[in-house]
Protein backbone atom coordinates (compact mmCIF):
# COMPACT_ATOMS: atom_id res chain seq x y z
CA UNK A 1 0.00 0.00 0.00
CA UNK A 2 1.33 3.35 -1.27
CA UNK A 3 1.83 6.41 1.34
CA UNK A 4 -0.73 8.44 -0.52
CA UNK A 5 -3.26 5.72 0.28
CA UNK A 6 -2.07 5.64 3.48
CA UNK A 7 -2.91 9.49 4.40
CA UNK A 8 -5.83 9.19 2.60
CA UNK A 9 -7.43 7.10 4.95
CA UNK A 10 -5.68 9.06 7.78
CA UNK A 11 -7.72 11.80 6.83
CA UNK A 12 -10.72 10.13 6.32
CA UNK A 13 -10.36 8.61 9.78
CA UNK A 14 -9.62 11.81 11.45
CA UNK A 15 -13.18 13.31 9.52
CA UNK A 16 -14.96 10.40 10.71
CA UNK A 17 -14.03 10.61 14.19
CA UNK A 18 -14.44 14.46 13.91
CA UNK A 19 -18.06 13.75 12.23
CA UNK A 20 -19.01 11.13 15.33
CA UNK A 21 -17.60 13.77 17.77
CA UNK A 22 -20.62 16.50 16.35
CA UNK A 23 -22.90 13.58 16.02
CA UNK A 24 -21.99 12.55 19.21
CA UNK A 25 -22.87 15.89 20.94
CA UNK A 26 -25.79 17.03 19.11
CA UNK A 27 -27.53 13.88 20.39
CA UNK A 28 -26.32 14.41 23.81
CA UNK A 29 -27.90 17.91 23.66
CA UNK A 30 -30.94 16.91 21.91
CA UNK A 31 -31.45 14.32 24.88
CA UNK A 32 -30.84 16.30 27.66
CA UNK A 33 -32.85 19.25 26.04
CA UNK A 34 -36.11 17.22 25.24
CA UNK A 35 -35.81 14.91 28.25
CA UNK A 36 -35.86 11.52 26.50
CA UNK A 37 -37.52 8.67 28.83
CA UNK A 38 -34.62 5.88 29.70
CA UNK A 39 -35.45 3.13 27.25
CA UNK A 40 -35.67 5.51 24.29
CA UNK A 41 -31.61 6.76 25.27
CA UNK A 42 -31.07 3.23 25.22
CA UNK A 43 -32.48 2.91 21.68
CA UNK A 44 -31.20 6.31 20.56
CA UNK A 45 -27.62 4.77 21.59
CA UNK A 46 -27.40 2.14 20.06
CA UNK A 47 -28.54 3.45 16.59
CA UNK A 48 -25.58 6.20 17.58
CA UNK A 49 -22.86 3.88 17.58
CA UNK A 50 -24.64 1.44 14.63
CA UNK A 51 -24.55 5.03 12.75
CA UNK A 52 -21.11 5.41 13.87
CA UNK A 53 -19.96 2.12 12.89
CA UNK A 54 -21.35 2.09 9.27
CA UNK A 55 -19.93 5.60 8.83
CA UNK A 56 -16.23 4.55 9.77
CA UNK A 57 -16.24 1.17 7.81
CA UNK A 58 -17.80 2.95 4.54
CA UNK A 59 -14.84 5.29 4.91
CA UNK A 60 -12.49 3.14 5.44
CA UNK A 61 -13.46 0.85 2.32
CA UNK A 62 -13.70 4.49 0.34
CA UNK A 63 -9.80 4.80 1.42
CA UNK A 64 -8.48 1.77 1.03
CA UNK A 65 -10.83 -1.33 0.09
CA UNK A 66 -11.68 -1.62 4.54
CA UNK A 67 -7.95 -2.42 5.81
CA UNK A 68 -8.16 -2.29 9.02
CA UNK A 69 -4.70 -0.50 9.95
CA UNK A 70 -3.22 0.99 13.02
CA UNK A 71 -3.36 4.31 11.64
CA UNK A 72 -7.46 4.08 11.48
CA UNK A 73 -7.60 3.71 15.05
CA UNK A 74 -5.11 6.78 15.59
CA UNK A 75 -7.09 8.65 12.92
CA UNK A 76 -10.32 8.25 14.74
CA UNK A 77 -8.84 8.90 17.84
CA UNK A 78 -7.03 12.21 16.20
CA UNK A 79 -10.31 13.24 15.09
CA UNK A 80 -12.69 13.11 18.17
CA UNK A 81 -9.90 14.26 20.00
CA UNK A 82 -9.47 17.44 18.01
CA UNK A 83 -12.84 17.86 17.88
CA UNK A 84 -13.75 17.46 21.81
CA UNK A 85 -10.50 19.91 22.28
CA UNK A 86 -11.85 22.77 19.58
CA UNK A 87 -15.34 22.46 18.42
CA UNK A 88 -17.11 20.74 21.45
CA UNK A 89 -18.34 24.00 22.96
CA UNK A 90 -19.00 25.69 19.79
CA UNK A 91 -21.15 22.96 17.94
CA UNK A 92 -23.35 22.35 21.83
CA UNK A 93 -24.45 26.42 22.15
CA UNK A 94 -25.29 26.05 18.46
CA UNK A 95 -27.55 22.93 18.80
CA UNK A 96 -28.81 24.53 21.90
CA UNK A 97 -29.66 28.00 19.66
CA UNK A 98 -30.74 25.70 17.03
CA UNK A 99 -33.24 23.91 19.26
CA UNK A 100 -34.41 27.44 20.74
CA UNK A 101 -34.74 28.95 16.87
CA UNK A 102 -37.17 25.53 16.14
CA UNK A 103 -39.32 25.76 19.55
CA UNK A 104 -39.22 29.35 18.37
CA UNK A 105 -40.27 28.78 14.74
CA UNK A 106 -43.14 26.47 16.20
CA UNK A 107 -44.75 28.90 18.35
CA UNK A 108 -45.03 31.07 15.79
CA UNK A 109 -46.60 28.74 13.48
CA UNK A 110 -48.86 27.53 16.09
CA UNK A 111 -50.26 31.39 16.94
CA UNK A 112 -49.95 32.41 13.15
CA UNK A 113 -52.71 28.87 12.65
CA UNK A 114 -54.47 30.41 15.46
CA UNK A 115 -54.91 33.87 14.06
CA UNK A 116 -55.44 32.57 10.65
CA UNK A 117 -57.73 29.77 10.83
CA UNK A 118 -58.86 29.45 14.95
CA UNK A 119 -60.04 33.07 14.78
CA UNK A 120 -62.12 32.49 11.93
CA UNK A 121 -63.56 29.13 12.88
CA UNK A 122 -64.45 31.24 16.39
CA UNK A 123 -65.82 34.23 14.55
CA UNK A 124 -68.27 31.58 12.47
CA UNK A 125 -69.31 29.50 15.33
CA UNK A 126 -70.47 32.90 17.06
CA UNK A 127 -72.11 34.16 13.88
CA UNK A 128 -73.66 31.00 13.28
CA UNK A 129 -74.27 30.89 16.90
CA UNK A 130 -75.99 34.31 16.66
CA UNK A 131 -78.62 33.51 13.55
CA UNK A 132 -79.43 30.79 15.05
CA UNK A 133 -80.41 32.54 18.51
CA UNK A 134 -81.67 35.42 16.23
CA UNK A 135 -84.31 32.67 14.08
CA UNK A 136 -85.67 31.27 17.23
CA UNK A 137 -86.72 34.37 18.61
CA UNK A 138 -88.05 36.04 15.41
CA UNK A 139 -89.56 32.41 15.36
CA UNK A 140 -90.91 32.74 19.21
CA UNK A 141 -92.22 35.68 18.59
CA UNK A 142 -94.30 34.99 15.64
CA UNK A 143 -96.19 32.41 17.43
CA UNK A 144 -96.60 34.33 20.57
CA UNK A 145 -98.19 36.77 17.44
CA UNK A 146 -99.84 34.03 15.93
CA UNK A 147 -101.31 32.87 19.41
CA UNK A 148 -102.67 36.23 20.11
CA UNK A 149 -104.39 36.91 17.06
CA UNK A 150 -106.34 33.89 16.88
CA UNK A 151 -107.32 33.76 21.06
CA UNK A 152 -110.65 34.34 19.60
CA UNK A 153 -110.75 31.22 17.19
CA UNK A 154 -109.38 28.55 20.23
CA UNK A 155 -110.13 29.91 22.98
CA UNK A 156 -114.01 29.83 22.98
CA UNK A 157 -114.30 26.20 22.03
CA UNK A 158 -111.26 25.81 24.68
CA UNK A 159 -114.04 26.59 27.39
CA UNK A 160 -117.10 25.30 25.63
CA UNK A 161 -115.54 21.72 25.92
CA UNK A 162 -114.22 22.16 29.04
CA UNK A 163 -117.30 21.59 31.69
CA UNK A 164 -117.92 18.44 28.95
CA UNK A 165 -114.73 17.12 29.65
CA UNK A 166 -114.59 17.55 33.36
CA UNK A 167 -118.59 15.83 33.22
CA UNK A 168 -116.90 12.93 31.04
CA UNK A 169 -113.80 12.84 33.59
CA UNK A 170 -116.46 12.64 36.20
CA UNK A 171 -118.72 9.99 34.77
CA UNK A 172 -119.18 6.26 36.35
CA UNK A 173 -117.42 4.61 33.34
CA UNK A 174 -114.51 6.30 33.33
CA UNK A 175 -114.26 6.55 37.76
CA UNK A 176 -114.57 2.71 37.23
CA UNK A 177 -111.86 2.13 34.57
CA UNK A 178 -109.26 4.30 36.30
CA UNK A 179 -109.92 2.45 39.69
CA UNK A 180 -109.65 -0.77 37.48
CA UNK A 181 -106.31 0.72 36.10
CA UNK A 182 -104.82 1.46 39.69
CA UNK A 183 -105.85 -1.99 41.17
CA UNK A 184 -103.85 -3.67 38.23
CA UNK A 185 -101.18 -1.14 38.71
CA UNK A 186 -100.97 -2.39 42.26
CA UNK A 187 -100.76 -6.26 42.14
Amino acid sequence: MNPAVQWMTLLYMIAAGASMGVAFDGYRVVSLRLRFPGWLNAVLDLLYWLASALLVFRLLYAGNQGQLRFYAFVGLFLGVWAYFLIFSVTVQKFVVMLIQTVAWIWKLLTKLLGILVGLPLLWLWKLTWGLVRLIGRILLFMLKLLLRLTKPLWIFPVRWLSPAYRRLLSSAPVAKLTEFIAAKRKR
